[in-house]
């Protein structure tokens, strides 16, 4: 651990034309389109010196500029929002970590950036970190749309998938499985070294990531680690119309608007 604290940005990549949900960054809610929620609730964590929005979407972009926060463009060629910060970093910015934030993720808990990133500032021989959650729902066993992620004794990924790991042998309820073995959801939050990511964004699509539609499943395919950081901290993904209204009320009842 170094004695000065290392510069640290986070990134919000953000893109109109989702395959599920056209538009998404700019739905609102109450009052506000979701990138702004995520960029203010980011701009709370104590760990980040900066928060920009990476687009290649001029409306997105107008939209953070309207609410005052920082923006930039990038080429509609970035296929991934990795690869949309890796360019912010090679062409724009400077920085020792960087943050990659969700745009999907309104209701992030500015707390769990800082213990994502805080993973990084305490070993320097990590070069990737990540939140994960233990499940508590029997239901998100078997729900495709959130990744699980098996781990070693030191918290490191030895795999992430869309179906259920470690799958039992033997028959039985969820509820048997979930008192038997914890079992971890992924949070998509990831904490980079600056030059790791600008790496990791050369590196060509792998066959387990192609399979499973897991973008870090790169990294463990190139033989590279992850460190999962456990957090018991809730997090709702925006992916569906059905998940927009639950965000609303979630909202409404918290008042957070």
């Amino acid at each position: 651990m170094t004695d000065s604290k290392p510069d640290v940005i986070g990134v919000i990549p953000a893109r109109y034309g989702s395959t599920r949900l056209r538009g998404k960054p700019l739905i609102d809610l109450c009052g506000k389109p979701m990138v702004q929620h995520t960029y203010e609730r980011a701009s709370r964590a104590r760990s980040l010196d900066a928060v920009l929005v990476a687009t290649d979407d001029g409306r997105i972009y107008q939209a953070v500029k309207q609410f005052g926060g920082t923006a930039v463009m990038t080429p509609t060629t970035c296929s991934s929002g990795s690869d949309r910060i890796a360019y912010v970093l090679r062409e724009m910015f400077d920085t020792d970590i960087v943050v990659n934030i969700q745009v999907d993720e309104p209701l992030l808990a500015p707390q769990m950036i800082d213990d994502a990133v805080r993973t990084l500032i305490e070993d320097e021989a990590i070069q990737v970190a990540t939140l994960v959650k233990p499940i508590t729902d029997p239901s998100d066993l078997r729900n495709v749309d959130i990744p699980k992620v098996v781990l070693d004794r030191e918290n490191f990924a030895l795999y992430f998938s869309r179906a259920m790991i470690p799958s039992p042998r033997d028959d039985g309820s969820a509820n048997e499985w979930l008192r038997k073995h914890v079992y971890y959801k992924h949070i998509g939050l990831y904490v980079y070294r600056r030059n790791f990511l600008i790496r990791f964004s050369e590196m060509e699509p792998t066959a387990l990531e192609e399979v499973e539609q897991l973008e870090q499943l790169r990294i463990l395919e190139n033989g590279y680690r992850i460190k999962c950081t456990i957090t018991e901290r809730e997090n709702i993904s925006v992916d569906t119309l059905k998940d927009v209204e639950r965000i609303r009320e979630l909202m409404k009842t918290q008042s957070v608007v």
